[in-house]
């Protein structure tokens, strides 16, 4: 059976351009651009590059982008209160905070100090709440793209058997949440799941996300499943087993 596969590049341009719109709408309305703050301890050259990356699209899209780099012996409490400034600061209307931080930072300490309606990248206890019960509220960052790609090929989930590989209060924990609120049934799977491959051969919808290379195997995915890879690996290596492209991409 020939795959298929999801273009997210695709779909980011089209989002981009819509975002470029209510840039536009936010100057006609606030007579100033829309302004996200991204913080960045320490000097992690990956981390670095995501920062960039986030700025560097901010500017495409006409918003303004405060960037501050703190170093890495910043302590919690210096973290925190940075963070805090910018939540009580009228210009700064999103905050992104980089993660992973220093481990001797409590990181959910200082994502807990971003005030939760600046809580852009979804990652507060209240935004967690949000997408548990269904309110408003912002979504995990790539939980809410995975939700994205999902409609924009028109994927059925509503009474599908959702299969997460990954618990992370980031990722995992949030996706599973996001997929129940369309009436997924949902079956969050870990390291200590006992016959993983039996519980991915079941699954309508798979989602990796557990940052173990190849570690779901492509004889475990049934036919007709979708398969969304979140795993990023050494070498730009996914959670999923990937063979030769198909010959015919969507």
């Amino acid at each position: 059976m020939s795959a298929r596969i999801i273009d997210g590049s695709a779909v980011a341009a089209r989002l981009l351009d819509h975002v470029a719109r209510g840039a536009t709408d936010f100057v006609e309305q606030k007579h100033r651009r829309p302004c996200l703050a991204t913080i960045l301890v320490g000097d992690d050259p990956a981390s670095h590059t995501y920062v960039r990356m986030k700025r560097n699209r901010s500017a495409r899209v006409g918003m303004e982008s405060r960037y501050v780099q703190l170093p890495a012996d910043t302590t919690t409490s210096q973290l925190v209160a940075e963070i805090e400034a910018l939540s009580a600061d009228p210009a700064v209307d999103r905050i992104l905070l980089q993660h992973p931080v220093p481990a001797h930072i409590d990181e959910r300490a200082a994502f807990e100090a971003i005030a939760p309606g600046k809580d852009v990248d979804g990652v507060t206890m209240h935004s967690f709440a949000a997408m548990a019960f269904d309110e408003p509220g912002f979504h995990s960052c790539t939980p809410g793209g995975i939700l994205r790609l999902l409609d924009a090929y028109d994927v059925e989930l509503s009474g599908k058997h959702a299969v997460v590989i990954g618990r992370s209060p980031v990722m995992g924990k949030p996706v599973g949440m996001l997929l129940l609120s369309r009436d997924a049934t949902v079956t969050y799977c870990h390291s200590r799941t006992e016959d993983l491959a039996a519980q991915v051969r079941s699954a309508d919808v798979v989602v990796a996300a557990v940052g173990r290379p190849e570690l779901i195997r492509g004889e475990w995915i049934k036919d007709g499943a979708v398969v969304i890879d979140a795993g990023y690996n050494p070498g730009n290596v996914g959670d999923v087993e990937y063979g030769t492209r198909p010959s015919e991409p969507a």
